[in-house]
């Protein structure tokens, strides 16, 4: 096997510097990168012959005739055009992988909430280790979004996978991953996520044991930057934070097999060599990573709870402005300072759905134990929610002074789309079963006599 890249760090070597060699920074940036020199063509995108007999490919993210703004597409200079990757394809076992819309079953109407899904003991790959939690809206209407945990204990080898049917959000919560993609490789620890657009081939690897964590599927328009309105040109997710790999290539000839999620349903073919082998490539339809613990967040420095959409890493747009396909949003560490103020989130009914996880610590609106990393809640559309009894009373009795909120990560996915539980989540025993009653121990405080 021959694997050739660009300046990619050694993963003994601590990278203090803001350059991190093996990536480029932008966010939504024209890239172009060689693992060798002169691969990319000057001046031309599809010339009569390529260098080092390579082939010209293109992959488009977007319709033709998208707006500039939005258009997104990649030249790819590859040892073999995915075409001769393509072999006879059959249905294989998805899984536990769903795809919306799928309604296996009827939950009653209420808050839910689900321990850490547990590594199973045997070897599973990323291909099989897919638990879907939820899915809203459809994927052949491209809208909507599934909600899924991975488990991991075994390293795809000679492996190969790509999503037809949306691009995929990696939050690792345990455990190092390592994708290999056809633009490079991306390296994420929890704190960080990866974004792998729709119909990019990856390889996902382990690199210091078993690893759990959590995937959005977005149906919709790709992740990006939402807008900052009055907040200006700084702060939230900053774009120079977003790493996008350099070039680097799998020449490798040996049996392997090649799988692809399309329609819900997923297929594989038996192939004879490498399809991870792109030696050069030039756009701004990539993967990319992003470090959680860079985002710069802004809130309140006076009186009142700001709105969640503060805490917007990356968002996917609907045809309606303002009313997000999905929106990415955290809960990072940060100072809480606002002066007379009940400081947790408030209670809430919401028209979009939220399904949240919690990467590491203690998540402030659920101090009474119960929502632990690994975990994740569902609070669906139009169905009330908010800090429970302990956390209730601690803010509303605390002395308000300026505090930080030190080791937390909590993250959530929030659609216009009602989310649809899956019979998997139905029946684990990871799922609490009194959660939803959590609001009863919920105190009277009223008084009509005292203000």
């Amino acid at each position: 096997m021959n694997v050739q890249n660009s300046s990619l760090p050694q993963a003994s070597e601590k990278i203090e510097s803001a350059i991190r060699p093996g990536y480029m920074s932008g966010f939504g940036n024209g890239f172009e990168a060689e693992a060798l020199p002169g691969a990319l063509p000057i001046g031309r995108n599809s010339p009569q012959k390529c260098a080092y007999g390579l082939y010209a490919e293109q992959l488009s993210g977007s319709p033709f005739t998208a707006p500039r703004t939005t258009n997104e597409r990649t030249w790819l200079y590859r040892i073999r055009p995915t075409v001769s990757h393509w072999g006879q394809f059959r249905k294989a076992d998805i899984g536990l992988w769903r795809t919306a819309p799928a309604a296996e079953v009827e939950m009653p109407i209420a808050p839910m909430r689900w321990d850490p899904i547990p590594l199973p003991d045997d070897s599973v790959s990323f291909m099989e280790g897919i638990r879907t939690i939820t899915t809203a809206g459809d994927a052949g209407s491209q809208a909507g979004m599934g909600a899924h945990v991975y488990l991991i204990t075994r390293s795809m080898a000679d492996e190969y996978f790509y999503n037809a049917d949306g691009e995929l959000l990696f939050v690792p919560q345990q455990g190092s991953l390592r994708l290999w993609t056809e633009f490079g490789i991306i390296d994420i620890e929890p704190g960080e996520i990866a974004i792998i657009p729709r119909g990019v081939k990856i390889r996902v690897e382990l690199t210091d044991g078993p690893a759990r964590g959590y995937l959005c599927e977005n149906y919709g328009g790709a992740f990006t930057l939402p807008e900052r309105g009055p907040i200006g040109a700084n702060c939230l997710a900053n774009p120079r934070d977003f790493l996008t790999p350099v070039a680097a290539y799998e020449d490798k000839d040996a049996p392997s097999k090649m799988f692809v999620k399309w329609g819900g349903t997923l297929w594989v073919a038996d192939m004879d060599h490498s399809p991870l082998d792109v030696v050069a490539w030039h756009g701004n339809y990539a993967p990319y990573k992003y470090d959680l613990r860079r985002y710069s967040p802004v809130g309140p420095v006076l009186y009142d709870h700001a709105d969640p959409s503060i805490f917007t890493v990356l968002t996917s747009p609907s045809e309606t402005p303002g009313t997000a396909n999905i929106d990415f949003v955290i809960f990072p560490e940060r100072w809480l300072v606002a002066e007379n103020t009940f400081r947790p989130p408030w209670y809430h009914m919401n028209v979009m759905s939220e399904f949240m996880g919690l990467i590491y610590g203690v998540y402030d609106a659920k101090t009474g134990g119960g929502f632990v990393p690994g975990g994740m809640s569902l609070h669906n559309t139009m169905l009330p929610h908010g800090p429970d009894m302990d956390a209730f009373e601690k803010a509303s009795n605390v002395e308000l002074k300026p505090h930080k909120l030190e080791g937390t990560l909590a993250f959530m996915f929030e659609t216009r789309f009602p989310q649809k539980v899956t019979a998997f989540a139905a029946e684990t025993e990871s799922l609490q079963k009194d959660y939803a009653a959590y609001g009863h121990k919920l105190k009277k405080h009223f008084n009509p006599n005292q203000r």
